[in-house]
């Protein structure tokens, strides 16, 4: 993957002035440009500009990622609320007693591989498959998306040849030096019959779940972003310029096709022409806001702020998904350290084995995390937490502009449980959660439950109204299919544009088992295969 060694003394200096001379070398034309560097444009952009002789321009709104909340895995949540994230917040909400969650996403040179928990999860089998009957299309399906993972990954637990790649670019390993509440958690799902695995990750994706340490991005004591792994070791070369501080402000058309993108940089308004095609990858939120801002999308919404329409697509900031998540704590029995930045293990598991894949999703941090609205209830200074989660909500959200211009800001409408069956599969999710914490495998580690507890209905209810806070998994809202809400095709080409691209959770159909790095990563890896095609590169 790499041109050069990017350990090497003196490779960083090389980055440095490589990319200084670039960004001003006022060069305004280049083959292809990406716009959004985080776990799928920094793989579309390194991918690229493997091919010396394909210029390509990397755009990013945030700035570097040489910080220690970014390098040190243990400051993950020191980035929430700093200039790292957009900050999002998605609108009151009836179903949630009228609160407003907030939707925390990267700003940063890696995206949300720079500021999340650091857990590679593949997606489960029926994920993909579902994916390639959406897009019409095997090269999306199981199969298809194993041989990438075994092409990519590096790594570094037990052998499974048939699963699981060594020497691509994404290092990946189980939780190292796991602590005592991810192994004991393990145990109590075993003790409910849940079977254990040695990774999330193969065979425990391609049938009813189970319980596993996480596999970590995490090298040497430090975070493994997308951009560092993929982006970062071509940063040396003179074909690839990569731009912070750049905020893709719209689209720029010649008729149909788009031909570059106007770009506020510094305060300065800057175009740039992409001489084959543009590919958005700035996520579920700002990926929707460009194309409508730039007159794709519903024509209503889009003719609501005096936008002319260029291609009525009226999926365009619909279909939005999240995981949604309700937090269980316990109390230690004494202080305990926290490891490999808190989440090391996780359980998936399905509440009726009909289901095509699991529907429930169980995250542990080694710390108390409550919402804000929960945590009058009483916090422990030392606990854990388990989070129940739904892998598959049936509440669906949308996006819609509230005015035209690049720094008026989204209006996330998440719904989150508005489908009325979400709430029977958080109250089912959190019931098996209390049944974890409370085995026995955890007696002499714990002292107590300090929330939920044994709440009756409508006060578990309650609870959960409270309490649903987001995984961070925004997704869905340019999903990839053949109906008339689908905005991409299966190559991730925008319908009835030419010259332009999407490639990030916006294109989900639905969203995937588990966190989403993976999957942006497996997308950013098809989009940069179906381009390479198109172009002979």
């Amino acid at each position: 993957m790499t041109s050069t060694n990017s350990t090497e003394p003196g490779f960083a200096e090389a980055v440095r002035a490589n990319q200084l001379h670039l960004s001003t070398s006022q060069n305004t034309r280049f083959d292809f440009i990406v716009c959004g560097a985080g776990s799928a444009g920094s793989v579309v952009a390194a991918r690229l500009a493997e091919n010396p002789e394909v210029r390509v321009l990397l755009l990013e709104a945030g700035g570097s990622d040489e910080v220690a909340s970014v390098t040190d895995p243990a400051q993950w949540p020191l980035n929430l609320g700093s200039e790292r994230d957009w900050g999002f917040m998605a609108e009151p909400n009836e179903h949630l007693g009228g609160r407003a969650i907030p939707m925390n996403m990267g700003k940063v040179l890696g995206g949300g591989s720079s500021i999340n928990v650091m857990v590679w999860a593949r997606g489960h089998r029926a994920d993909w498959n579902h994916f390639a009957a959406e897009a019409g299309d095997d090269a999306w399906n199981y199969q298809s998306v194993l041989g990438i993972y075994r092409r990519i990954e590096d790594w570094h637990g037990p052998a499974d040849p048939e699963r699981r790649g060594r020497g691509g670019p994404v290092h990946v390993a189980p939780a190292a030096d796991p602590k005592p509440a991810a192994t004991l958690m393990l145990e109590a799902a075993r003790s409910l019959g849940v079977p254990t695995f040695d990774s999330p990750n193969g065979a425990m994706m391609e049938g009813d779940g189970g319980a596993a340490l996480n596999d970590l991005r995490i090298a040497g004591g430090k975070r493994l972003s997308i951009f560092r792994s993929y982006t970062y070791p071509r940063m040396a070369a003179p074909n690839l310029t990569v731009l912070t501080g750049a905020l893709v402000s719209r689209l720029v058309f010649e008729g149909s096709r788009v031909t570059g993108v106007d770009v506020i940089v510094d305060g300065r308004l800057r175009s740039f022409t992409a001489e084959r095609e543009v590919v958005l990858s700035l996520g579920a939120v700002n990926t929707p806001k460009v194309l409508m801002q730039s007159g794709i999308g519903p024509e209503q919404e889009l003719r609501r702020h005096g936008i002319g329409v260029r291609q009525h697509l009226p999926g365009v900031g619909q279909n939005h998904q999240d995981h949604v998540s309700f937090g269980c704590i316990w109390e230690y029995a004494e202080p305990q350290e926290v490891g490999n930045g808190g989440s090391e293990a996780t359980l998936y598991w399905k509440s009726d084995p009909a289901l095509d894949a699991p529907d429930m999703l169980h995250c542990q941090v080694e710390f108390p995390v409550p919402s804000a609205e929960n945590a009058a209830l009483g916090v422990p200074a030392h606990g854990w937490t388990m989070f129940a989660g739904l892998a598959h909500p049936k509440s669906r959200g949308q996006l819609l502009l509230s005015g035209p211009g690049a720094g008026d800001a989204m209006i996330i409408r998440a719904n989150t449980l508005a489908d009325p069956d979400d709430m029977e599969a958080a109250l089912a999710s959190v019931r098996m959660c209390r049944e974890l914490g409370n085995a026995a495998a955890f007696k002499g580690f714990v002292t107590r439950e300090s929330m939920p507890g044994n709440l009756h209905a409508e006060d578990m209810r309650r609870y959960l109204r409270n309490g649903a806070v987001t995984y961070w998994h925004q997704s869905c809202t340019a999903k990839m299919g053949r109906d008339a809400m689908s905005v991409v095709n299966g190559s991730l080409e925008v319908y009835g544009v030419a010259g332009l691209r999407i490639a990030d959770a916006s294109i989900m159909p639905r969203i995937t088992t588990g966190n989403t790095m993976a999957p942006c990563v497996v997308i950013g890896e098809r989009a940069a295969d179906a381009i390479k095609a198109k172009y002979g590169i």
